[in-house]
Formats: structure tokens, C-alpha cells, sequence
């Protein structure tokens, strides 16, 4: 079975940044999706949805550094339900994005903050002469 969501969005707020136990950093970031599409009245709309994500360890770290409201990030993890008790004592329930890679989108200029060299995470692409022929018969 796969549980996996791909998100490329913009951070609604600064992280929420923690560190628990034995030095462990949390972070917990909302981030915004759009849509876009036409309505029956040839109407342009856009529709936002909110996520929560949060990022674990050395993730965790690199949003703390580097991640700050208006950031566009790519998010890939895992859907995770849970439930918890509030301060009244009451059920509450939360899905949240587990994440297990990120990458900083945008430009160097626009305020994200991004280290100098490649983007966290990510891998050049092979060269022409790494790649296979195509031997498909169409």
C-alpha cells in the first residue's frame, strides 16, 4: 500500500520551530495549495487549500533556517491522521503531512534565504551521454 502527497505550495507563517528531548527539532509549517479552474459561467477561480506539515530532524533544521512566511517549498511525505485530547479534555482530530523531503522553490532574491550552491535535496540531472537510447518501437 502507498501513502505518499506531493505538495508544492507557499508557507503561510513563520515555522514553528521545537526542540524536544535529546535535541530533537520539530517544525510545524501551514502550507498553502491553489487551484485553479473555470466554472459552468466560464468564470475563472482559484481554490486554496491549507496543510499542515511537519518536518522531523535535520528537515526540521534546514526550516528553521532557511524557511520563513511566503517561502515556496515541494514537499514530499506521508498523510497522517491522529488523534488528541485538547486542554478542555476534548477529542480533537488533525491530518498533517509527514514530511520526508523538501525542497526550496523561488528565486535566490525573493527572500527565501537559500544557501548558496545546488537546492537542499536535490540531484543534478544526468548528463545526455548517462542517458539510455530510446528503443521504444513507436
Amino acid at each position: 500500500m502507498i501513502n505518499k502527497a506531493i505538495l508544492v505550495g507557499n508557507v503561510g507563517g513563520d515555522p514553528d520551530v521545537r526542540t524536544l528531548e535529546n535535541n530533537v527539532k520539530v517544525a510545524t509549517i501551514s502550507l498553502a495549495t491553489s487551484e485553479r479552474y473555470t466554472d459552468s459561467n466560464k468564470q475563472k477561480q482559484e481554490r486554496t487549500t491549507w496543510h499542515r506539515v511537519v518536518l522531523w530532524r535535520n528537515l526540521a533544521e534546514v526550516v528553521e533556517k532557511y524557511v520563513h512566511k511566503g517561502s515556496q517549498l515541494y514537499i514530499e511525505g506521508r498523510i497522517s491522521n491522529r488523534q488528541y485530547k485538547d486542554k478542555d479534555g476534548n477529542d480533537r482530530y488533525a491530518t498533517e503531512i509527514v514530511a520526508n523531503d523538501m525542497k526550496l522553490l523561488g528565486k535566490r532574491d525573493d527572500g527565501n534565504r537559500q544557501p548558496e550552491g545546488p537546492q537542499l535535496g536535490t540531484v543534478p540531472p544526468p548528463s545526455t551521454e548517462e542517458m539510455p537510447a530510446d528503443d521504444l518501437p513507436f
